[in-house]
């Protein structure tokens, strides 16, 4: 049997030579109906060997000769055609008939709409009871496909291109083969890869088990717990005064919202009024809290996929609303601030002046931020159309915050459900909501939130009354028997604070909800599909914090 092979122009390296090998050998054993040896002396393999690049010419019977396999043949009246998708329309080849009649074959490329010959050309008419079509389509990483013709006892007769569309009934099947080199001696298999617990994109100790398809995301389990430290069962061990020191500190960045979700539910059991000026102050730190949180993801953020210099931007608009609230509690991070019926004393004096001076410096610099990192060409590129969330699986996830606000949920606390002095504010407050749902539109809302913040904190200066900023309570508080849920709108989304009490100077159970942890579950929906490069900027726009998630 003689075999003629067209001539490849580009012969690639060893890895394709062996591609083109092993997908030979597979197509082969597909078509013909019986198995192919992979043995030493296997005919394919040799015939592989054997092919003169120089002609594009070989057979069973010639030398071995250095080649790569272009061409299948015709045997037991089958022919058959693989292409690669860098070949194609790189010449014509003609496979020759066992009873001599020539088979025109032309390249076909990705999408089989590119180099699609012209029936009428070169087709001769079909014969009653001729060969039946069958297409079958490989798929290596992009797709291929190999086209066979079969006849159905008709010999002699003259041979069909294998992509006429003219054919009815016309059978197509798809079949997987090896890719890559050595793929016929090592079986393909998914791979199994760790990000994390250790790793700077994380935010902490979060392990990410990770199936990939090469460079492709199949499967995305979050693991949690390394930092887990039992928080909720401390509760229980500690009366109301020091369970505040436990709670502001599972998210580290967000401490004094942290700790205003639980004081507002202790003095909702004990049906305390917390003085007015009390309660403008903790709305005024909220914001203040709320902003440098999102400073901290608007300078990481960036950071984790390659833009250094935002980082030091957002890190001097951090340092400047950190000291004045440095100046406030004493503490930079877990600023214990709070207490049951108000907070822990008044401001210093000319506090609020300096107050207004930060807030109006950050506001000003702020446009170098936004106009450096938003609209950055390389960075749109990262971040535009990837990691999409839909409205529906954030709602499903109990994703909230930012993130979900970017997938078209308008949802907030402060407006829809008002705590502290927010209803006061409803003329000054702004929801910022996007469409979208990609990592860009979160980064957007958050630092659109920035500035609507900014504008909260200026309203309560201005509305700031005088007057006390806590109330006497015995020295051992204890709240009466009952439960109730508190929840507040975090940095980060909401919080919730489920309190059961039995009328003892400590807590019964005390259950929390908080933001992180739904963001990070819709991580298991979220990455399958996504391309490894862009599971970091996916990762970086959830916006947790890895001790908010375990507790």
């Amino acid at each position: 049997m003689t075999v003629v092979f067209g001539y490849a122009e580009q012969l690639g390296d060893h890895r394709d030579r062996q591609r083109r090998r092993v997908v030979g050998q597979q197509v082969a054993s597909t078509v013909s109906g019986h198995p192919v040896e992979q043995g030493v002396g296997d005919p394919l393999d040799r015939l592989a060997q054997s092919l003169d690049v120089t002609t594009g010419k070989g057979s069973l019977d010639q030398p071995a000769q250095p080649g790569v396999l272009r061409r299948l043949g015709i045997e037991d009246g089958v022919a058959v055609q693989a292409v690669e998708e860098s070949e194609v329309g790189q010449g014509l080849a003609v496979a020759e008939d066992p009873a001599g009649a020539s088979l025109p074959q032309h390249g076909i490329g990705v999408g089989m709409a590119q180099c699609q010959p012209e029936p009428q050309s070169v087709m001769p008419q079909r014969p009653a009871g001729a060969a039946q079509i069958v297409e079958d389509r490989v798929r290596i990483g992009h797709e291929r496909r190999v086209t066979r013709i079969e006849r159905a006892g008709v010999h002699g007769g003259p041979a069909y291109r294998p992509q006429a569309p003219a054919y009815s009934g016309a059978v197509t099947s798809e079949i997987t083969v090896g890719i890559g080199s050595g793929a016929r001696e090592l079986a393909t298999a998914d791979m199994v890869l760790n990000i994390g617990p250790q790793h700077p994109s994380t935010h902490g100790v979060l392990r990410l088990a990770l199936t990939l398809d090469g460079e492709r995301v199949v499967r995305a389990e979050p693991i949690i717990g390394y930092m887990h430290r039992g928080a909720e069962k401390l509760f229980e061990v500690r009366d109301y005064r020091q369970i505040i020191v436990l709670a502001n500190r599972h998210d580290w960045l967000s401490a004094f919202s942290n700790e205003l979700g639980v004081v507002l539910a202790v003095e909702r059991m004990m049906g305390l009024e917390v003085p007015p000026r009390a309660v403008w102050l903790r709305t005024l730190l909220a914001e203040l809290n709320r902003v440098l949180n999102h400073l901290m993801f608007l300078g990481s953020y960036p950071l984790e996929i390659g833009a250094i210099t935002p980082v030091f931007y957002a890190f001097r608009e951090r340092e400047t609303l950190q000291a004045v609230m440095e100046e406030a509690a004493g503490g930079r991070m877990h600023f214990m601030f709070n207490r049951v019926g108000g907070i822990k004393e008044e401001m210093p004096a000319g506090w609020t002046g300096r107050v207004r001076q930060a807030v109006a410096d950050v506001r000003r610099r702020m446009p170098d931020l936004d106009g450096l990192i938003r609209n950055n060409e390389i960075f749109l590129a990262r971040t535009r159309g990837i990691g999409v969330l839909t409205a529906d699986a954030a709602q499903s996830y109990g994703v909230s915050g930012p993130v979900a606000r970017a997938s078209g949920l308008d949802f907030d606390l402060r407006r829809d459900e008002p705590y502290l002095a927010y209803a006061d504010l409803a003329d000054v407050l702004r929801v910022v909501v996007g469409t979208a749902g990609d990592c860009h539109t979160r980064f957007s809302c958050l630092l659109d939130q920035v500035y609507a913040s900014l504008d909260l904190a200026d309203a309560c200066l201005d509305r700031l009354p005088g007057g006390p900023v806590n109330v006497r309570l015995p020295k051992v508080v204890k709240a009466p028997e009952g439960h109730t849920y508190a929840w507040t709108e975090n940095p980060l989304g909401l919080n919730g604070y489920y309190l059961v009490s039995r009328g003892e100077k400590t807590p019964w159970r005390l259950k929390l909800r908080s933001a992180s942890y739904g963001n990070v579950q819709a991580l298991a929906s979220l990455l399958p599909g996504c391309l490894l490069p862009d599971l970091v900027a996916i990762l970086g726009s959830m916006f947790f914090v890895v001790g908010d998630i375990d507790k």
